[in-house]
């Protein structure tokens, strides 16, 4: 990782925060990236077939592969909001445009992605956005504290910001991959309910980009969950303006590998930092499938663990209910050998070969009530198929925080 775990690490990306007026408190709820140069970019977005209005407009920006800035709001996640809520997304790209117009930044209002996090079913307060983004345009920057304020601005019921960087060479050029990213409540997969922001200053095509961003939602933010709730605003996109001046980096080659093993790295902090701040969240839990025929088969029992609310409460209360783990397997629909099966706590095997072993539930028990808990469970069928899967667990907080929440 770098000194500066912030998006603004990355040469060539300004960012900025202030509160425009969306949230009742102080808090800062609208947020700016603008990349110096055009960019290449690659996003996924949502697969609920209920969708915000700044996913069908960043969809049809995102299009060309390029975009030069992102505008993101918090407070109101403009769903819902038909013909309005549109209108609405496009003017705050327009907006966009205009205010970093004056400031000598030519971005067209189609090389700009919206995306607004927060309640379903509101309009977005207009007159405070415009207000908020020509008053944000010139106080754009590069420092740390600029990429704080990115980062603090686009939470919602968030506990913790969550950055992340690292570095990578190719060539003889040093690439910067920087991240940040909101979610901790609606957290499920296809894709995991939240908004990621990457740049890198990388020189890479638009068909690798897509290419290293699809595998890494994959391998991260889609083996994410808190509560197996698919948001209807979820965004991951990266920005590659080619300030590093490295060779072309085209998929297959050697750069390619190295860049997405690196995007990976970010993604995976990133999908971990959620995890653990996820609502309500005293423990991160990782669930890990080993044995399985397929990696797809060890993915869905780990997805049956993860999401189960009984696991999820026996880990909250640190139960070494073990049978809830290996039974949550058994019914995920994936291949099981339960005679040749496995369950671990931490480092405590607690069943193997079809029974339970003689460790001391005392033992089980300690391990359980570790900050962070890992839950191995082999599906005994001879296969190599592994998944990973970042979780946390279920607490009373988090009905207080879902009860509340509109009001």
């Amino acid at each position: 990782m770098t000194g500066n775990p912030y998006i603004t690490a990355v040469r060539g990306f300004l960012a900025g925060a202030l509160h425009c007026g969306i949230k009742r408190s102080s808090q800062s709820d609208l947020a700016m990236l603008v990349s110096a140069v055009p960019a290449t970019a690659a996003a996924v977005f949502t697969t609920n077939n209920v969708v915000g209005a700044p996913i069908v407009v960043g969809r049809k920006h995102i299009k060309h592969g390029r975009l030069s800035a992102c505008v993101i709001n918090s407070g109101c996640a403009n769903v819902c909001t038909g013909k309005r809520g549109i209108s609405d997304a496009l003017k705050m790209c327009t907006l966009t445009s205009e205010a970093l117009a004056r400031n000598d930044m030519a971005v067209a209002p189609e090389e700009i992605l919206p995306s607004s996090t927060g309640i379903i079913g509101r309009y977005l307060p207009m007159k405070e956005i415009r207000s908020g983004i020509f008053s944000l345009a010139p106080r754009l920057g590069c420092s740390i504290a600029h990429g704080e304020a990115f980062a603090h601005a686009i939470l919602t019921t968030d506990l913790k910001i969550k950055t992340a960087s690292t570095q990578v060479h190719v060539g003889r050029r040093t690439i910067t991959i920087a991240g940040c990213c909101k979610g901790s409540g609606m957290i499920a997969p296809n894709m995991a309910t939240m908004l990621a922001y990457v740049a890198t200053d990388a020189a890479i095509s638009s068909t690798a980009l897509q290419a290293a961003v699809r595998d890494t939602a994959d391998s991260t933010f889609n083996c994410l969950t808190v509560d197996q709730h698919t948001s209807t605003s979820d965004t991951y996109v990266v920005l590659a303006n080619g300030l590093a001046e490295n060779p072309g980096i085209e998929m297959g080659t050697a750069g390619w590998r190295s860049f997405t093993e690196a995007l990976e790295t970010v993604c995976d902090s990133l999908a971990r930092q959620i995890a653990a701040d996820g609502e309500g969240a005293t423990k991160l839990v990782t669930v890990r499938v080993i044995g399985a025929q397929t990696d797809t088969d060890a993915r869905r029992a780990a997805m049956a663990i993860a999401n189960s609310p009984l696991v999820k409460t026996a880990i909250h209360g640190g139960d070494p209910n073990w049978g809830r783990f290996v039974s949550a397997a058994g019914y995920s629909g994936a291949k099981m050998n339960p005679d040749k099966a496995l369950c671990q706590i931490g480092n405590k095997v607690v069943f193997r070969a079809g029974q339970p072993t003689a460790i001391a539930l005392a033992e089980v028990e300690s391990a359980m009530k570790n900050p962070e808990v890992v839950i191995t469970v082999g599906l005994g069928t001879g296969g190599k198929g592994t998944c990973r899967v970042y979780t946390c667990d279920l607490s009373r907080e988090y009905i207080t925080i879902n009860a509340d929440y509109h009001t």
